[in-house]
């Protein structure tokens, strides 16, 4: 049996309308008058800028596919979160809108994750632009020699090719490792967000400042390592080998990097 989605999509605006609080009128009460829970029809129109006909004929499947334009003037009128309004566009036989940049909050949760880690492993947090947005005190004390300055100071890519203290961190193997992941991941970055400034001017940095970067990019390579192994340089312990594991926080674009000790066999 097929699935009429366009009842899907209707009756998903009737439920989003009858959750929604009446606009408040002095010395009135939102719901004098009203039959109904939510707003009338009328009042989300007028909120989405659209007309009243049409808007009962989305609710009661009579329009064809609504534009995108119009689902994001409902999603807007609806005050839905990111979750809801790519809902409302997959029942409207739409593709969920890409996001234009990685969100700069870290979940609360993720940040007790992180922490609670301190004294097992380290760990650290970044943004779909490869900018690291926290890490705990055991990824701080191992990654200082990657620390950077100035406007892409955080960016891993840029620390890649510009930080002094990389083989100081990586043996040759893992300079290798690390070089081939930062420019694949920037690739992935720029297609994913083709109009951020940011990632368009660390580009422009790193072309001019870094011949590496520069050959690196043109070999154009593009791929996804979410395991790997890797030896690194403890301050205090030497060369430790770990197991990193990349966990991804999607709706914001996070990344979350563990660096799991291996332990000896």
């Amino acid at each position: 049996m097929v699935r009429d989605t366009r009842s899907d999509l209707g009756g998903y605006l009737r439920h989003r309308r009858a959750e929604m609080t009446p606009p408040s009128r002095p010395g009135v009460a939102p719901t004098s008058h009203r039959r109904v829970p939510g707003l009338r029809r009328q009042e989300l129109a007028d909120l989405a800028g659209l007309s009243v006909d049409y808007y009962i004929r989305l609710e009661q499947g009579r329009a064809t596919r609504p534009s995108r334009d119009v689902l994001a003037a409902l999603a807007r009128a609806f005050g839905l979160s990111k979750a809801e309004r790519d809902h409302l566009f997959r029942l409207a036989g739409e593709s969920a809108p890409l996001p234009t940049a990685p969100d700069h909050r870290i979940r609360p949760g993720i940040l007790r994750l992180l922490h609670s880690l301190e004294g097992v492993m380290p760990a650290t947090v970044h943004d779909g632009r490869l900018d690291v947005l926290a890490l705990n005190a055991d990824a701080a004390g191992l990654l200082g020699p990657l620390r950077g300055e100035g406007p892409y100071g955080r960016n891993i890519v840029y620390q890649c090719f510009t930080a002094s203290g990389l083989r100081d961190l990586l043996d040759d193997d893992g300079v290798e490792q690390f070089t081939r992941v930062a420019v694949s991941e920037l690739r992935t970055a720029l297609g994913r967000y083709p109009e951020d400034e940011y990632l368009r001017s660390l580009f422009d940095e790193l072309v001019a400042v870094s011949a590496a970067f520069r050959a690196r990019w043109e070999q154009g390579e593009i791929g996804a390592w979410r395991s790997a192994f890797k030896r690194l340089r403890h301050p205090s312990l030497g060369w430790v080998s770990v197991d990193t594991e990349m966990l991804h926080d999607p709706e914001p674009d996070h990344w979350i990097m563990l660096y799991a000790p291996r332990v000896p066999s």
